[in-house]
């Protein structure tokens, strides 16, 4: 099984991620996890470090694949999830959707890329253009991370057309959306309720979740030490628990840009919605850049 991880920049799909492959780890299935982004910091709460990237290693051995084997370019994280790293060009140069093809070319020439039972792509930010599609070329599901929040699902709807454009020619589905850190979901709702998904979870607002991509470490192994972290553990299990049931998944249809602007900011000026007030004016400096 293949995933691919999208969200709006900084939603916590990387933290996401790495708690994902290691709930997938707890139930017995060989993980692979790659990060799909130049900052390479997508295994960093698996591995503790920034590891080499695949193009670290490509350039070290003047890109001749015959030389690389997989030891070179897999590491083993927390929970025996490998991680890989696809890097990318410098900032304002090159493709990183290309890199991303090289990765993939790169572990099956090191018959890497077939031994797992789970591949996850952990893919860069919201701007999901033709190169950062290129992992649902490969994947079998795409998750959405998002929150609360009109930023997160208006990217959230973009990455919906990228999905039903890919599953024309792909055997893609969209798995469903995760709600990242956050005490409500009724934006969520309102959203889903429009553009037909499932909501796979909703993980709850706890600073924990931060801080465990500042201490290099998941929650599963700062549930080690705090015990009072189990609870939340349990969240990224019932993930993994339905993506192994391998759900049928769906293609839905994004909503227009208008009807979406439309939808959610009459939501929030709607005086029967329960929004906060900062919440309502966030909304409206966005519509009006």
């Amino acid at each position: 099984m293949k995933l691919a991880v999208y969200g709006k920049g900084g939603i916590g799909k990387s933290t996401t991620s790495c708690n994902i492959s290691i709930a997938l780890a707890r139930r017995g299935k060989k993980v692979l996890q790659i990060g799909c982004d130049p900052k390479h910091d997508s295994t960093f709460t698996l591995t503790g470090f920034l590891i080499p990237t695949i193009i670290d290693t490509l350039q070290a051995k003047d890109y001749h694949y015959e030389d690389v084997w997989a030891e070179d370019v897999i590491y083993q994280g927390y929970g025996g999830v490998d991680c890989v790293e696809a890097g990318g060009p410098p900032a304002g140069a090159g493709c990183g959707g290309y890199v991303v093809g090289e990765t993939v070319k790169l572990l099956r020439e090191v018959n890497a890329f077939h031994e797992y039972d789970v591949i996850l792509f952990d893919v860069l930010g919201d701007v999901v253009c033709g190169g950062f599609a290129a992992p649902l070329n490969y994947a079998d599901y795409c998750l959405i991370i998002a929150d609360n929040g009109f930023d997160a699902l208006f990217a959230a709807n973009r990455i919906v057309a990228s999905v039903r454009e890919k599953a024309r020619t792909h055997p893609l589905r969209l798995a469903g959306l995760i709600g990242n850190r956050t005490s409500k979901r009724d934006l969520i709702d309102k959203y889903v309720e429009h553009c037909k998904m499932p909501v796979l979870e909703v993980l709850p607002l706890i600073e924990d979740v931060r801080v465990s991509r500042v201490k290099g470490k998941t929650l599963f192994e700062m549930a080690e030490i705090e015990v009072s972290l189990y609870y939340v553990c349990d969240f990224y299990l019932n993930i993994a628990d339905q993506l192994l049931s391998q759900p049928e998944g769906v293609v839905p249809r994004e909503l227009p840009d208008r009807e979406l602007f439309s939808l959610l900011s009459d939501f929030y000026l709607n005086p029967q919605a329960q929004n906060t007030s900062e919440e309502a004016g966030e909304v409206l400096d966005f519509m009006m850049v």
